[in-house]
């Protein structure tokens, strides 16, 4: 296994799981570990990930997971057997990933939106601004997560990376703002 970002490109772990079809609860636990830590489905039962060391306890937890569930997994590694194959391998779990950062961008501009909305409608008060510091949080801790999956770097993740800012400096500023009121006689 390697950690730089090329190698990686080159080495997959493919995972076939296997679920008895009843209770579904079995298949719903796997297929949730599995896209928390950011496999890609490549068909039924069969999920891809880079062969890299960030992967390995999702991996790890989704096929205990099935073993719980009276399933199998099997675990493979796998290359392209040409440069397009590797290339289309790449393509698609980068596409996730590009799929990740916009359902982060599209929440970090409800996040903007709803600070806009507090401050236009004049609430500041100490109870939104926690609720403001939780959703912030949520946020930071979400984009670490897509960071730590996004292995090869898609562009997106540098408009994310603005956007949290954007966020951070929204919150500041409402912080100030509360801050301020409350201190307002």
């Amino acid at each position: 296994m390697t950690n730089d970002r090329d190698g990686a490109a080159d080495r997959w772990v493919l995972l076939l799981v296997r679920l008895p079809q009843q209770p579904s609860r079995h298949r719903v636990a796997v297929w949730r570990e599995l896209r928390r830590v950011g496999a890609v489905s490549l068909g039924q039962g069969t999920w891809a990930v880079p062969d890299v060391p960030v992967f390995a306890e999702g991996v790890r937890r989704a096929a205990e997971l099935a073993g719980r569930g009276g399933g199998e997994t099997i675990e493979l590694r796998a290359a392209g057997r040409t440069p397009a194959d590797a290339e289309r391998f790449r393509a698609l779990f980068d596409a996730a990933r590009r799929d990740d950062w916009a359902e982060f961008l599209t929440d970090c501009g409800r996040y903007l939106d709803e600070i806009a909305k507090e401050i236009r409608t004049g609430k500041f008060t100490l109870a939104e601004l926690e609720e403001e510091e939780q959703s912030l949080e949520r946020l930071r801790r979400w984009h670490r997560d897509l960071q730590t999956r996004d292995v090869f770097g898609v562009p997106e993740a540098l408009r994310a990376a603005e956007r949290l800012r954007a966020c951070t400096a929204a919150y500041d500023d409402y912080a100030e703002r509360v801050i301020r009121a409350l201190h307002e006689t």
